[in-house]
């Protein structure tokens, strides 16, 4: 088992290493290059597998006139 001083010593050394660097920058353009192409392609509702509602027009019901006479059953009388 290796002691905190030399633990260190090579987490130093690999991180610092060049391969590393480059291999973190190359992930990170790619990245970036995936996430650009998927934005630029993504159009949204293009490829919904799920089935379009028709959209309904609004039912217009009829008002009903309230005859005075009748009044509205509810059994309250304006003053």
């Amino acid at each position: 088992m290796m002691f905190k001083p030399e633990m260190i010593k090579l987490f130093a050394g690999v991180i610092t290493s060049w391969q590393v660097i480059v291999v973190t920058i190359a992930l990170v353009f790619y990245f970036m290059l995936v996430s650009y192409v998927s934005r630029s392609y993504h159009r949204p509702g293009s490829f919904s597998f799920a089935a379009k509602k028709k959209k309904q027009k609004p039912v217009k019901i009829p008002e009903t006139e309230i005859n005075e006479e009748e009044g509205d059953d509810l059994g309250l009388e304006e003053d």
